[in-house]
């Protein structure tokens, strides 16, 4: 995928606390960058890593004020730093079957719509344990357990993310594998600057 026209960081994260103020926002975006950053370099795509990152940062960028709207206001507010055409479909594409009719086609985009509802799941079993880190997390029978357990963070779509699996011809521990890693790689950095943020 062609890297034109791709915004800095700077112009994503201004874009995206425009609209977004709720610090679960922010940080659900923060955490879904740091997660497709470190999914480029594990599988293959270091020289993409940057739009990987920027388009999990920005996945989110319509839905804390636009809810109903989602993925279709998205390429308005992306069109405002210049995003490529590239870009703009793998963040609508992320909605595939929710609330838009972009399919994932690039395996950035399949990660991202595999990995998003996931990141939720973990965090929020994160917060239950005694450190209320990922840190020091595994992928055993507890996160699976809560996984299967479709009242616990109900909110995250648990057939998104086996579709997601399906799409890219993984097993589903091999998206909590990444998902997880990603999480604790970027976690201190992703409360570093939340807390500046918010």
């Amino acid at each position: 995928m062609s890297d034109n026209s791709l915004p800095s960081r700077e112009q994503a994260l201004e874009l995206l606390t425009k609209y977004n103020k709720e610090e679960f926002h922010i940080r659900h975006s923060l955490t879904v960058e740091g997660v497709m950053r470190e999914a480029a370099k594990k599988l293959g795509y270091e020289d993409e890593a940057d739009k990987w990152a920027l388009v999990g940062l920005l996945h989110d960028v319509d839905f804390e004020m636009w809810p109903e709207e989602h993925c279709k206001k998205a390429p308005e507010l992306l069109a405002e730093i210049g995003c490529s055409d590239d870009v703009v479909h793998a963040i609508v594409s992320h909605g595939y079957g929710i609330c838009s009719d972009v399919e994932p086609e690039h395996q950035m985009e399949k990660v991202l719509f595999a990995a998003d509802e996931l990141t939720g799941i973990i965090w929020a079993y994160a917060l239950m344990r005694p450190s209320g880190s990922t840190k020091d997390m595994e992928v055993g029978k507890s996160l699976k357990k809560k996984f299967k357990d479709r009242k616990f963070a109900a909110g995250c779509d648990r057939d998104v993310i086996i579709k997601g699996c399906e799409n890219l011809g993984w097993e589903m521990n091999d998206l909590f594998e990444l998902t997880l890693s990603g999480m604790k790689a970027t976690e201190d950095s992703v409360n570093e600057e939340l807390a500046k943020l918010v």
